[in-house]
């Protein structure tokens, strides 16, 4: 039986002609196509029940199938040429660059866009006006292919529009509209940016004030405990020292000889009252660099490996600026490097020393930079 349709060897979809064949392929990229005896059906039985109540149906698909035709349709002017004896046809039509207007185009051109995105944008806008391709730009800048210049089969290729009929003046004052849209746009973004890293710079000194209150508090608590033990250890000396004088007395009322002063214990000197006091922040920058340290070991105490890599690291940073203060790779450290993460910037209280050593905050918070003058 000769075929009547042809078959997706990838899908499996039976279609009826070599047309649907090709928009297949375009739509799913599936090449693999095999001719098939099968035909392809034509069922309007779901309307049909719908419209008459008729459930009962035969097929005759295969009855009316007709063998397939496996030559692909030829463009009309190459048909012609066939009929002009000539014999060949183009196996693929030539691509071109769309035309558009020349005077849009030196326009978009003047207002810093490249050639290929202003020819896009002028082909896809319909090659309209200079604000329809303005606002194309706008929408599409994200486009992978945006830079690219524009092909279209020649047989498609559009004439050139006709020119815009706005004098110089409306046309200077929709470049600048347009102007003034993008710089809009960019300072839009750009303040998004500020906010976004001001919100994380906000937050990291958040985190930084709350973790220096509950040290703070740690010390205040320790230090109230240290306090009344000794108020507690000067409460006792007081009372031995007054029951020796109670005993003494007692002994000189019943006429007893005072004890021998081998066996009179000496009496402890007096332990002079010390004020209690609530630790504070440190108030000079070596006892906050002394205090990130103690922070840095304290927390990662079961690794003493690492402690001694980050001490060592934050030595030669410090070792190499104090000795080359003009050599300018030593006062520039890329937080991003993983070296250095793994030594120093995920360890709590890293980052920290070096902004005390004077290292500051650079270009969006990738670099830590030290500047001359300090």
């Amino acid at each position: 039986m000769a075929g009547v349709s042809l078959k997706c060897g990838d899908c499996g979809t039976l279609l009826k002609s070599v047309e649907e064949a090709q928009e297949h392929a375009e739509l799913t990229k599936h090449s693999n196509f095999v001719e098939s005896t099968e035909a392809v059906l034509n069922l309007e039985s779901d309307l049909h029940t719908k419209r008459t109540g008729h459930t009962e149906f035969v097929d005759k698909t295969s009855e009316a199938a007709k063998p397939i035709s496996l030559e692909a349709p030829k463009p009309k002017d190459d048909v012609e040429m066939d009929e002009a004896g000539d014999g060949s046809s183009s196996q693929q039509e030539e691509m071109v660059v769309p035309e558009v207007n020349q005077q849009l185009l030196a326009e978009l051109e003047e207002m810093g866009f490249p050639k290929e995105r202003a020819i896009r944008s002028l082909h896809f806008s319909g090659n309209s006006s200079l604000e329809a391709a303005a606002n194309w730009i706008v929408e599409h800048e994200n486009d992978p292919d945006i830079d690219q210049m524009p092909l279209v089969p020649v047989s498609s290729k559009k004439p050139e529009a006709p020119k815009p009929s706005l004098t110089p003046e409306e046309i200077k004052q929709k470049q600048q509209e347009l102007r003034e849209q993008l710089a809009k746009r960019k300072k839009r973004k750009k303040n998004e940016w500020k906010e976004k890293e001001r919100r994380i710079r906000v937050g990291r000194e958040l985190l930084e004030a709350k973790r220096i209150e509950e040290e703070n508090e740690r010390k205040r608590l320790l230090a109230l405990r240290k306090a009344e033990k000794e108020e507690e250890q000067r409460a006792r000396e007081k009372i031995r020292q007054k029951l020796e004088e109670d005993k003494a007395e007692r002994r000189r009322k019943l006429g007893l000889p005072p004890d021998e002063p081998s066996a009179v214990k000496p009496s402890a000197p007096p332990v002079e009252e010390k004020k209690s006091f609530l630790p504070v922040r440190p108030a000079t920058k070596a006892e906050q660099m002394r205090e990130c340290l103690r922070t840095l070991k304290q927390n990662h105490k079961d690794d003493d490996a690492k402690v001694k890599t980050a001490f060592n690291t934050l030595l030669t940073f410090a070792k190499n600026v104090a000795t080359n203060p003009n050599e300018e790779k030593f006062r520039k450290i890329r937080l991003t490097n993983a070296n250095f993460q793994d030594r120093v910037g995920k360890l709590k209280g890293g980052i920290e020393f070096l902004e005390l050593c004077g290292f500051e905050k650079i270009e969006g918070g990738e670099f830590l930079y030290l500047p001359r003058e300090s």
